[in-house]
């Protein structure tokens, strides 16, 4: 009998302290999750199928499509200056432009890394911090981050070069299958039950000249991609504007460069990759020779030769996510990392004629923004509230359970993501434009969008205003500034846009500085504007410009 009320004891004691962990357990804070963040370049949103479209058949990303299976798919994320480096810096520092410093992507920009950066306030919170791939900020980041392997500038699709603390090296592959090994290899070095990570990886695909990885090479040869139904848009509808550019698919998309209508070799390619590409390249070649294409017909062709090369990157990219995916799972780092897909701004994928961004028009303004947190994100959901790249740095610091600071001018997206939108969330989004005169001449603007309307401000060379009805004129066609129909709204529309320009600290003193800077900043170097040289002048500036960087 001693015995058993021996064991008896026993067995009540051992379930007490049972109760006892499970109940510690639960009181016990959830670990903060790791955050992956992927970045690609020039990746529009119409060429992710997730998002629907005309090229949803045609050209499937199952891996991005993944994320937002599992997670959150937002419909109207706006950037606040649809360029790379100036992307990138407002997610630096969820600063816009004309308070982060930088403000476009000329020769000789460089991102001041001394200034507050998510980075340097996760690893304060105890994040380990990664920075790979593109980054495009004219400079090595000098601190918020643990490990820095970086492109320099734009970077190369093939044999890419690298930066990191102790200086450069190249490799031999594609470049986006290298920076996703190497994602991979750092996540992995880096794992632990006690500190969690961020990692920022940034691709350089799909950005201009659009060369496909060894794998990628001619899938889409035979494919006819369909046109967008604003290809030969004439910019009628008092958008004169519109047509005062250098981006056209018809007349700036160049033949060797973009389109590789070339019997010369591909800049840095082995022989072997050069071999692989000639077999599918030449046979193109030669039928186009034979073509002797002109006017729309050449047009249509630009079109599908920019296409198949573009969505053949994308598919590079979209297989990349995927090993990510895949790796996050099997090392068991899925359930406690929040994965996140966009890009650094939209771009055109022959809307209006065009391809390149900058503008404040939709395909440009808008970038694809999806997020995966288990637990978390309601698998399959669409979000339709104003969100911005503004909003990434201040999102990264709440999922770190630390303080955001009181400059950073963004809101985290951290209730969007669990279902709880705050009341008191934006209802009108910001943009500023810098970036002229350029190569693609794109005249500076800044304008509000809402969830019905559109207004944007020209300005530097010209006093113009526009105004788009986005519910009856999805596609901004019609330019109704100025309609009588539209007085009332035209006049709130200005009064919301003077006071955003007040919240954010933006004004014509600012443009003005910006513009006279720029002026002083070409006197001294002028391959800074390098479309009005001829290329034996652009040659010796930019050997000059060198030797002053060394």
């Amino acid at each position: 009998m001693k015995i058993v009320k021996l064991v008896l004891v026993l067995f009540l004691f051992a379930s007490c302290g049972e109760k006892k962990d499970v109940a510690e357990e639960s009181l016990e804070p959830k670990k903060r999750p790791n955050i992956v963040f992927i970045i690609s370049d020039d990746h529009a949103y119409q060429a992710i199928s997730a998002y629907g479209g005309r090229l949803e058949q045609i050209a499937p990303t199952p891996n991005i499509d993944r994320i937002a299976d599992e997670g959150m798919l937002f419909n109207r994320c706006l950037v606040t200056n649809s360029i790379c480096g100036p992307s990138r810096a407002a997610i630096l520092t969820g600063k816009y432009s004309h308070q982060n410093g930088f403000i476009d992507n000329t020769i000789g920009s460089k991102f001041d890394f001394d200034q507050q950066t998510f980075g340097e306030l996760l690893q304060q919170a105890g994040y380990k911090t990664g920075v790979l791939g593109k980054l495009h900020l004219g400079q090595t980041p000098t601190k918020g981050f643990d490990y820095i392997d970086i492109l320099p500038g734009q970077g190369s699709y093939y044999n890419p070069t690298f930066v990191n603390e102790e200086g450069q090296y190249q490799l031999e592959g594609y470049t986006t299958d290298i920076i996703t090994k190497k994602a991979i290899d750092w996540i992995d070095s880096v794992k632990t039950q006690e500190q969690p990570f961020m990692l920022f990886l940034g691709h350089k695909s799909p950005h201009r000249q659009w060369q496909p990885g060894p794998e990628e090479l001619g899938m889409y040869e035979g494919v006819e991609i369909p046109e967008p139904k604003t290809l030969f848009d004439d910019y009628s509808g008092n958008r004169e504007i519109a047509g005062m550019n250098y981006m056209s698919i018809s007349d700036a998309m160049k033949m060797a460069q973009d389109l590789k209508i070339t019997d010369g070799p591909q800049a840095g390619f082995t022989e072997e990759q050069q071999r692989k590409w000639d077999s599918i390249y030449k046979p193109i070649n030669e039928e186009f020779k034979k073509a002797n294409l002109k006017g729309d017909d050449l047009t249509r062709f630009k079109y599908q030769r920019y296409m198949r090369d573009y969505l053949a990157c994308v598919a590079g990219v979209d297989k990349g996510v995927g090993n990510v995916l895949d790796y996050l799972k099997e090392a068991g780092l899925d359930k406690n990392t929040i994965v996140i897909y966009t890009s650094d701004q939209g771009f055109y994928l022959g809307e209006h004629g065009w391809f390149d961004k900058r503008w404040m028009y939709k395909e440009s303004l808008r970038t694809p923004l999806i997020v995966k947190w288990q637990g978390e994100v309601k698998p399959g959901t669409v979000n339709n509230d104003l969100v911005s790249n503004l909003d990434f740095a201040e999102t990264f610091l709440d999922i770190a359970q630390t303080d955001i600071p009181d400059d950073m001018q963004g809101k985290s997206l951290a209730p969007i993501l669990k279902g709880n939108t705050p009341k008191d969330w934006r209802k009108a989004h910001y943009y500023h434009y810098y970036e002229h005169p350029s190569e693609h001449d794109v005249r500076r603007h800044y304008g509000i969008t809402t969830d019905k309307y559109k207004l944007i401000h020209f300005y530097y060379d010209l006093d113009k205003w526009e105004l788009y009805d986005l519910e009856k004129d999805p596609s901004e066609m019609n330019n109704i500034y100025g309609n009588p129909e539209y007085a009332q709204i035209q006049e709130g529309l200005h009064k919301e846009l003077e006071e955003l320009r007040v919240k954010y600290g933006d004004n014509d003193s600012l443009n003005q500085q910006f513009i006279e800077d720029y002026d002083e900043r070409v006197k001294e170097n002028p391959i800074i504007e390098y479309w009005k040289l001829s290329p034996e002048e652009m040659r010796k500036l930019y050997e000059d410009y060198q030797k002053s960087q060394k």
